[in-house]
């Protein structure tokens, strides 16, 4: 009478349970291992990986003896019956995938195995399982009674799948981000930074100021965690190693005094910062970026994950540069131009500026380039005198072109000595441009003047253009002289012949 109470109990116990509960028989399987054995098997997973249908031949050899209440509401199983005539649809697409590690682990000799696997219920519904299975005492040797319990931890392995999809996804958007992205650790810097505050130091500025090695110790201590494939092109280099390896060739030069911007904006307590910075390519190449720096939600108490953007601003950089060179620059010429010259005229005159010298300075024989050969040699011309020009003067001298032929070097601080000096070395200029362009001599007309003492530039720029004027005047009344006594020789020869 008692066996018999507790067997009720114990199948009450089996149906009740919360779990899915399967009492099945694995004999057929044990006889189909000792048939394989007898054939020199040995290797049940490297068989398994050659011919995957014999894992479905293990998986038909077990037969379903009795499952408890849970595995119906869990399958949607009518009962017992129902659930065996439709095992294919429980067991079928991702199952047989896993199947084969627990019958392996028989197969080893153990007599419990698990298993994270995928069943299906009758409705089609997809199961994530957690299956344990042990044979039961008694049955080591033949494998009649094994009891495998499921688990459905479908809302688990869901939220696994959908937290390993945002991973994918972030990570590709890491990797695959258009702008150059650095993930790095600036812990150390904090702490550094904490430890100047316990000395009491309040204008982290000045302190900057004075110790200018502790923003290279702080740049030196920051950890690159990774990087993406753009930051890879933008420095142009081949690897991740190679460029952690090389950021000191990255980081250099104008960087630091960047980089202070950004500890002394950290030590205000500004997480997010955007700036426009210079870095450099492993070629050497400058880059300018517009970066934007980040310190990440929950990490702000250490700073130990930190996001870097880089934004490749090069191009833009350049064409402001460009635009900037136009709006002070002769296109033809590359020399200042007019409103340049204008500018630095009337900064000479409101800073009192002395000694100033100015030397006006016309081109020759332009006009008659332009009606003889063309424009473009009238254009070749000024563009000769341009190179000249350029190289007669250093800042902060200038040279600008202030009209078509028109020309003026502006030379504050030389007198009429280092003026002189200046026109000496134009004409030796001058010569030799044009022995590199014989048939087209350069010649130019020139006037210097001084600033007197009571006189604005302006005064001394009109004394230098009229003695440029003159020097003009001199060179084409010698031409028409020429000119003249060229016209006789021809004469005289044609009535000699």
């Amino acid at each position: 009478m008692a066996d018999a109470r507790e067997l009720e109990l114990s199948r009450a116990m089996f149906d009740l349970a919360p779990v899915s509960l399967w009492l099945e028989d694995y004999t057929g399987m044990k006889a189909l291992f000792d048939q394989w054995r007898s054939q020199g098997i040995t290797d049940l997973r490297a068989l398994f990986g050659a011919e995957p249908e014999r894992v479905r031949q293990c998986a038909a050899q077990i037969r379903v003896l009795e499952v408890n209440a849970k595995t119906h509401a869990l399958f949607e199983s009518r009962g017992l019956e129902h659930l065996i005539d439709n095992l294919d649809t429980v067991f079928s697409g991702d199952m047989l995938n896993t199947h084969g590690d627990e019958i392996i682990q028989l197969w080893e000799g153990k007599t419990e195995f698990s298993n994270l696997s995928v069943n299906y219920s009758l409705g089609g519904r997809r199961i994530d399982i957690q299956m344990t299975g042990r044979v039961l005492p008694g049955h080591e040797q033949d494998l009649g009674r094994v009891l495998v319990a499921i688990e459905d931890v479908t809302e688990r392995e869901t939220a696994r799948r959908q937290l390993a999809a945002s991973a994918r996804y972030a990570a590709g958007l890491f990797a695959h981000s258009p702008v150059s992205l650095w993930v790095e650790d600036f812990s150390r810097i904090r702490q550094l930074i904490d430890e100047v505050r316990e000395q009491g130091i309040t204008d982290f500025r000045v302190f900057t100021d004075v110790h200018p090695e502790f923003v290279e110790r702080c740049m030196a201590e920051i950890r690159v965690l990774d990087v993406n494939e753009q930051t890879l092109k933008l420095f142009e280099a081949p690897n991740k190693a190679v460029l952690l390896n090389r950021i000191a060739d990255i980081f250099r030069d104008d960087t630091l005094s960047f980089f202070r911007e950004q500890l002394i904006d950290l030590w205000d307590g500004k997480l997010f910062q955007t700036r426009e910075v210079i870095n450099y390519s492993l070629n050497g190449d400058v880059v300018h970026v517009l970066l934007q720096l980040s310190v990440l939600p929950g990490h702000e108490h250490d700073w130990s994950l930190v996001q870097v953007a880089l934004t490749d601003i090069t191009a833009r950089k350049k064409a402001e540069a460009y635009l900037e060179f136009l709006g002070k620059h002769d296109e033809l010429t590359k020399l200042y131009n007019r409103s340049f010259y204008v500018d630095e005229l009337n900064r000479l005159e409101r800073k009192h500026v002395r000694p100033v010298s100015v030397i006006m300075i016309d081109v020759n024989g332009l006009k008659a380039a332009n009606d003889l050969w063309g424009h473009a040699a009238g254009d070749a011309l000024l563009r000769r005198t341009g190179e000249v020009l350029a190289q007669a003067v250093e800042k902060p001298c200038c040279a600008a072109r202030i009209g078509g032929d028109e020309f003026a070097l502006l030379l504050p601080g030389m007198d009429e000595k280092a003026a002189a000096d200046v026109l000496a070395n134009l004409e030796q200029l001058v010569a030799l441009n044009s022995q590199f362009h014989p048939g087209s001599p350069l010649s130019l007309a020139t006037g210097a003047a001084t600033r007197g003492a009571d006189e604005t530039l302006e005064e001394t720029v009109k004394r230098a253009d009229i003695l440029m004027y003159r020097q003009k005047s001199d060179y084409y009344s010698k031409s028409a002289t020429d000119l003249r006594e060229a016209q006789a020789e021809f004469e005289r020869w044609r009535e000699a012949m």
